[in-house]
């Protein structure tokens, strides 16, 4: 059986979609998901994430040193069972991207987990401080608790 698949989608796929993508695969079992990231632009490709989102996700246990920044893809679609996006920007960037209404469908702003139809966005803490990485964990741990209790809830259920 195909492992589920989840994507993390930011800018850069240095900030923000890394420490997604680490909290949600340290809130779910190593085994029966596949968890990625990949940002809009390329400007960080096969770079490290952000040494301060290093900093912050080490801080509470988790390990994303050795990530490394990739491009966001129209073949992502096939790859990924769903699309979590950083912000409004991001979900416009990847939905220009898809190809029919089922890419579409898989595409959805990561923070709709905590508040559902509010299109909140993750703050870019790019040109932050460290409290606003901090913020932003935050935020994403939140969002990734409730997506990984249902993801491993699904898989139960099967």
């Amino acid at each position: 059986m195909k492992p589920y698949s989840v994507l993390m989608v930011c800018l850069g796929n240095i900030c923000r979609s890394p420490l997604a993508e680490g909290i949600l695969r340290h809130h779910l079992p190593a085994t029966g998901f596949r968890i990625d990231s990949a940002g809009t632009s390329g400007y960080h490709i096969n770079d490290a994430p952000d040494p301060r989102s290093i900093k912050v996700a080490k801080k509470y246990g988790v390990d994303i040193s050795t990530l490394r920044g990739r491009q966001f893809e129209p073949a992502d679609f096939d790859r990924f069972d769903r699309i979590y996006v950083m912000d409004c920007a991001n979900k416009s960037d990847v939905l220009y991207m898809a190809r029919t209404d089922q890419d579409k469908a898989k595409v959805q702003l990561i923070l709709d987990e905590i508040f559902p139809g509010e299109n909140a966005e993750v703050p870019d803490p790019y040109f932050g401080e460290m409290r606003d990485f901090e913020a932003v964990y935050h935020m994403l741990n939140e969002a990734c608790e409730l997506i990984a209790n249902e993801l491993t809830a699904d898989n139960k259920s099967v």
